[in-house]
């Protein structure tokens, strides 16, 4: 189930009808500040015909082609800092989706007491030209000297909880929004875009499409469906994956809080601890069930450090050994899996920053902001620059060379 119970659960045990009923009020809230300050406004709308819901836009749908290259040095011949962490909250998808009750489905809204609620209708409020637009966003990567963002949805967009053609409509808005960004400012964007995966074949159409005809570089996915895990068979991912690993792209993994999360209310931990917490559970399930073994080419990213397990790796490695209920599907320890994954450098502090690099290698570490929430790094290449005896190679590599090669970015 997504929820521990349902959105509004009544039951005095729980102590939380309070925060169910703010959870709807919510829903305009967020309705409001996704379109806050906006010069542009959709007038499209949701119409249903038959059985099937589909988003209408009120203009023809256009294609915008990526470019296929970026100069990846500046006029004084040094290497672009890459930035593989950035979200993008589409305002024209926003104000089509209203009506949808998103905010019924969001457990960074459930799970969360009235405090937290506030504090983020408020970020949202003061940060949403930097979110859901492009000048602004750019005199930041100025500031702190990013020269290319991989730009991605807000995990806001995912949409898993619609009827299936409805969410292959609403990824397929929000990929060529980002694909628009992208051609307007080819020099400064390359996108990472979204793909409906409450339904694996429309999954597979959409990513095709956003690879194929987009030029987008990957796509950003949530850490579990509607509840379920990335690997749970009635998810049938399997065909998303096979196809990933064909084109072989890169799958940023961002959580958005994490479900069956009451002991999670209080003190925003339903972000601070569930997240990394949601990413460990999806890492954790696409090693010991085989999905990186199965697909070398996918390039599997992290969000956050890698959540916990990037740091607990070991515990894992011993059941492996000491257990047969842990070696049913792989075959090698899972750390040799784990391995494969890339990792941002959204850790805030440089001792964790050189664990990752130290058991990962410098060439599975990528620089990564947040941006523009404020649970980013508003300074990465501070932090960078502060690990301790981190070569000048390495350095590059963590800055902009990891990231130019898994989104064939031409060097």
């Amino acid at each position: 189930m997504f929820f521990t119970c349902s959105p509004m659960c009544s039951d005095p045990t729980h102590q939380h009808s309070n925060e169910h009923a703010f959870a709807t009020e919510s829903q305009d809230h967020l309705a409001d500040i996704t379109i806050a300050g906006l010069q542009k406004k959709s007038k499209g709308k949701v119409e249903k015909s038959g059985k099937k819901t589909h988003l209408v836009s009120a203009k023809s749908k256009q294609k915008p082609k990526e470019s296929g290259r970026i100069i990846s040095r500046n006029s004084k011949g040094k290497l672009k800092v890459v930035d593989i962490h950035c979200h993008y909250l589409n305002p024209e998808v926003a104000k089509k989706t209203e009506s949808l009750g998103a905010a019924n489905y969001d457990t960074s809204i459930i799970f969360a007491n009235d405090l937290t609620r506030q504090t983020n209708v408020k970020q949202m409020a003061d940060r949403a030209s930097k979110l859901t637009g492009v000048d602004e966003r750019i005199r930041d990567m100025d500031k702190m000297g990013i020269d290319i963002q991989a730009v991605c949805p807000a995990p806001f967009q995912y949409f898993y909880f619609t009827e299936p053609d409805l969410g292959a409509s609403i990824a397929r808005d929000v990929n060529e929004g980002i694909a628009k960004i992208v051609a307007d400012h080819p020099d400064r964007f390359v996108g990472l875009g979204s793909v409906p995966l409450q339904n694996a074949e429309l999954a597979v159409q959409e990513l095709e499409y956003a690879v194929k005809k987009l030029g987008l570089r990957g796509v950003e996915i949530n850490t579990n469906v509607n509840g379920m895990d990335l690997t749970d068979p009635r998810l049938k991912l399997d065909k998303f994956f096979a196809k990933a690993n064909e084109l072989g792209i890169v799958i940023f993994m961002h959580p958005l809080g994490t479900t069956q999360a009451d002991r999670l209310v209080n003190h925003y931990f339903n972000n601070i601890i569930g997240n990394p917490m949601d990413t460990t559970l999806a890492v954790s399930h696409l090693i010991f069930d085989g999905v990186i073994a199965k697909n070398p080419k996918i390039k599997f990213v992290a969000a956050h450090g890698g959540g916990y397990l990037a740091h607990y790796w070991a515990r894992m490695d011993h059941a492996w050994r000491a257990r047969p209920d842990c070696r049913t599907v792989i075959k090698s320890k899972p750390s040799s899996y784990l391995k494969k994954i890339y990792f941002d450098t959204i850790t805030f502090d440089p001792t964790m920053l050189r664990h990752l690099i130290d058991v990962y290698g410098a060439d599975h570490v990528l620089l990564g902001t947040d941006y523009p929430y404020d649970m980013g790094e508003v300074d990465p290449l501070g932090l960078i620059n502060s690990v301790k005896k981190l070569s000048k190679e390495d350095r590059q590599k963590i800055q902009g060379l990891n990231a130019m090669k898994i989104l064939k970015i031409k060097v």
